[in-house]
């Protein structure tokens, strides 16, 4: 009788603890499908576009895309445009076009917006009327663009023309070469841009050049328009003397102009595209490892490193933050912002300042461009000014 009664306490306790580890499984089941739900919940219904060139055309703003696609994974959608996209905007306007086609795609951001975005931007408003489209450093007319794009961002092409001057006179510079093409100079901003140098250096008594380069999307190429720069500067040097300040308006031409200006003793006030890696590191020998490729400090400083090696210091300088990739990365920052509601309408200033300065560390200046022929001012189309740092 002991050992039934024995046996069948066994069997009660087997039995509660089954029923205990039951109700566990499912509790933890429970949990865990409830953790799903939230993680489902907050992860993003959306995508953004990134649009960039390839790394030989604009590898600044390609670095900065993969940068921020490593960042918010799946959600960034990234494309490039072509090399020679003078030539192929049919390619250009296909590539937009793709990236649009996909309806979790609520924003595209375009850094840089060449030539064929306003046309594609218009067959969008067709097809995706709901999409924002942020352009950054288009190479149309700023008029055309600012009226297609919903968001444009540009270096103040219009106050560097006192700004890369002044910058040139403080390090001495008795001649300004402008070097430039047929193309670039039919760029409104860019024309202006050019103007404003050459009245700014009559004003301080600097002798302006106006020089032709080869367009790196014509025949030749970036490596005929590279080759150029390489040949031409040195007869510049010996024409005009080493207080000569060089600046040219393609972002192919900054690594061989840094690396012949510095081997001819030269000046170098600014790139086309301000930035502590535009140019330098190549024209420098400079090898980043890859946990240094979004430290800038660590960027100046081996920059001004090899520059003082061989003779430079003082006589080159830049901007304190990589402009091109701030447009990339704030541009996507911009558009999660205004898909999620917490912009105030599409073009919010206030909310672009504080993103550009978040991310530069420094204060930007940053205004808003008016045509001065026809007074028209474009509330969406944004121009940042900063101040230089010197190697």
């Amino acid at each position: 009788m002991k050992k039934l009664l024995s046996m069948l306490l066994i069997l009660v306790m087997m039995v509660s603890l089954a029923a205990c580890g039951s109700n566990n499984t499912e509790q933890s089941s429970t949990e865990t499908k409830e953790e799903t739900k939230e993680e489902t919940k907050e992860a993003p219904k959306y995508k953004i576009g990134v649009i960039t060139g390839t790394v030989s055309q604009g590898e600044e703003e390609f670095r900065a895309g993969q940068k921020i696609k490593e960042k918010y994974g799946d959600m960034i959608v990234t494309q490039t445009y072509p090399d020679n996209f003078m030539k192929e905007q049919e390619t250009t306007i296909s590539n937009i076009l793709g990236i649009a086609s996909d309806p979790d795609v609520k924003a595209i951001v375009m850094v840089q917006a060449v030539p064929g975005t306003s046309a594609a931007i218009d067959q969008l408003r067709e097809l995706r009327p709901d999409l924002l489209f942020i352009a950054g450093v288009p190479g149309e007319d700023p008029d055309v663009i600012a009226s297609k794009a919903d968001v444009v961002f540009q270096a103040d092409e219009l106050g560097m023309g006192t700004a890369v001057i002044d910058q040139a006179n403080k390090m001495g510079a008795k001649t300004f070469v402008h070097y430039s093409f047929p193309r670039h100079m039919s760029y409104a901003l860019l024309a202006k841009r050019r103007d404003l140098f050459e009245k700014r250096c009559k004003e301080l008594s600097i002798k302006f050049v106006d020089a032709t380069a080869p367009d790196p999307t014509g025949d030749a190429g970036v490596p005929g328009a590279q080759q150029f720069i390489l040949e031409d500067v040195p007869r510049k040097i010996t024409e005009f003397g080493k207080e000569t300040a060089f600046f040219a308006t393609n972002c192919s031409m900054q690594e061989p102009l840094i690396k012949t200006v510095l081997d001819g003793g030269a000046l170098y006030p600014q790139q086309c595209c301000p930035s502590p890696y535009h140019g330098f590191p190549g024209a420098l020998g400079i090898e980043i490892p890859d946990d240094k490729r979004g430290d800038v400090a660590y960027v100046i400083e081996q920059n001004k490193k090899k520059i003082a090696e061989k003779g430079g210091t003082g006589r080159f300088s830049t901007w304190p933050v990589p402009v091109n990739m701030m447009f990339v990365e704030s541009g996507v920052e911009y558009a999660k912002a205004y898909i999620e509601g917490k912009t105030n309408g599409k073009a919010d200033k206030e909310y672009l300042q504080k993103l550009f300065e978040d991310y530069a560390k420094v204060k930007m200046q940053l205004t808003t461009y008016e045509n001065d022929e026809t007074s028209v001012k474009h509330e969406n189309f944004f121009m940042v000014l900063s101040d230089y740092i010197t190697f």
